[in-house]
């Protein structure tokens, strides 16, 4: 008799811990959605915490880091869904992973996720960011085949933004991979190809006349050929 009293004892607390779990879940999902609905980001995050704490799930995980990077926490979407690569992803994961490490300053990892995207879908804005990558880590071949595939595929509607000035500002994706085109072009010799780079600048800046950052480059790349002529000896007269 003892027995079969506390085996409905048992029975009954895992009903009612059961059930309080699932009224929880709903709690939660009705707040996330409210939190949704008031543009509230971190009451977002609070509840796809919980849920995800409840009711553990991919989706959830993935919808949380999503989230976090979307905010700029980019450290806390890495340690919400990790870096390693993992081809059985998600869209988002794979994504969440790949903007996360690049604006963590770690291209090296960031690369093989954006390649995965890529993968996915070949697109001119995610062979921009695969070429940008493989200019920082100085393999050029990689970062050349990826700005012909831009330069090749990058539409007229297509844009990059800029923020090194105070006023952000966009220019055509093509004029962008241009820019990119010039500074592969220029640490394949950084001596002898400083004007072939800016003649790759000059055509940029008939398509983008607002592109800030060519200027910037051109002037500095200018200055460094005024620099190597002035050392160059002086023929005898």
């Amino acid at each position: 008799m003892k027995k079969l009293v506390g085996l409905v004892l048992v029975m009954s607390s895992l009903m009612m811990s059961a059930q309080t779990n699932s009224e929880l879940i709903k709690h939660y999902e009705a707040y996330y959605a409210q939190m949704q609905k008031q543009g509230d980001v971190q009451g977002m995050i609070n509840g796809m915490t919980h849920l995800n704490i409840l009711a553990p799930s991919q989706a959830r995980m993935d919808t949380l880091a999503y989230i976090y990077m979307s905010e700029g926490k980019y450290v806390q979407a890495l340690n919400t869904i990790g870096f390693e690569e993992n081809a059985a992803d998600s869209d988002i994961a794979v994504e969440v992973k790949a903007i996360s490490l690049k604006a963590a300053k770690q291209p090296k990892m960031a690369i093989g996720h954006f390649e995965e995207v890529f993968k996915r879908n070949s697109s001119p804005v995610i062979a921009y960011e695969l070429a940008e990558l493989y200019l920082q880590t100085s393999n050029l071949p990689e970062a050349d085949k990826h700005i012909a595939f831009g330069l090749a595929n990058a539409k007229d509607d297509m844009k990059r933004a800029f923020y090194e000035s105070q006023q952000p500002y966009e220019v055509p994706l093509k004029a962008a991979f241009m820019y990119l085109n010039a500074l592969s072009t220029y640490n394949k010799d950084t001596k002898a190809n400083i004007d072939s780079a800016v003649d790759i600048l000059d055509a940029a800046l008939k398509i983008a006349p607002n592109f800030n950052m060519i200027n910037i480059t051109k002037n500095e790349l200018l200055r460094q050929k005024q620099m190597l002529q002035s050392q160059t000896p002086q023929p005898k007269q």
